[in-house]
């Protein structure tokens, strides 16, 4: 059996803390796993930008109510899950990905958890497990699934490298060229079609 494995920001719905940086008018917030490859870092330096501006877990929340999946990602999302299993690998947080699930006929997703204090401050963040896209797929082949894996970020890449067949989607110039081995597409339809081959 296949498992077909997705990212979830950028592929099927915006980016969080673009969408939310561009929100409360603080650019470097916009910095995102596709110009920082090392994710400890890049939420670190994301904690401690909240913390300066006082900014809490509801204010992101009020952001991803108003996000919407891209056009098409859930006709794409319905047609992949009638052929075969999906599982969304994400590095996001559970408390920022279930409106956005709601939006997509809530498809299977493992992601992380924020710790939030009483006041709602975002005080830190508990990974699933280390390298979470990569150990999952792993662990799936561990049980006897062969994987598909696509996304567009540097954290997508272990989880792509180590699957039957692994795709590029909606990527950054710099990461197509540095992975020419990795078909890159654009549109949800080539996505599909070059999963299909594999199904």
């Amino acid at each position: 059996m296949i498992v077909t494995c997705l990212d979830l920001e950028g592929v099927l719905v915006p980016e969080i803390w673009i969408a939310f940086a561009d929100a409360v008018g603080i650019p470097e917030l916009r910095r995102t796993t596709r110009d920082e490859p090392d994710y400890d870092k890049l939420m670190k330096f994301r904690l401690e930008i909240l913390k300066e501006h006082k900014l809490g877990l509801k204010e992101i929340q009020d952001t991803i109510a108003k996000i919407d999946p891209m056009p098409g990602a859930k006709e794409f999302l319905d047609e992949l899950r009638s052929l075969g299993q999906v599982i969304i690998l994400s590095d996001t947080f559970s408390q920022f990905a279930k409106p956005l699930m709601k939006k997509l006929g809530w498809p299977t997703i493992m992601c992380n958890e924020l710790i939030v204090g009483e006041n709602g401050e975002i005080t830190g963040y508990k990974m699933r497990c280390p390298q979470s896209k990569l150990t999952t797929v792993k662990a799936l082949q561990s049980c006897g699934f062969e994987t598909i894996a696509s996304g567009d970020s540097f954290n997508d890449l272990a989880m792509i490298q180590a699957s039957k067949a692994g795709f590029l989607f909606r990527s950054t110039e710099k990461i197509i060229k540095e992975y020419p081995q990795y078909p890159a597409f654009t549109e949800y339809s080539e996505l599909l079609d070059a999963i299909k081959k594999y199904l």
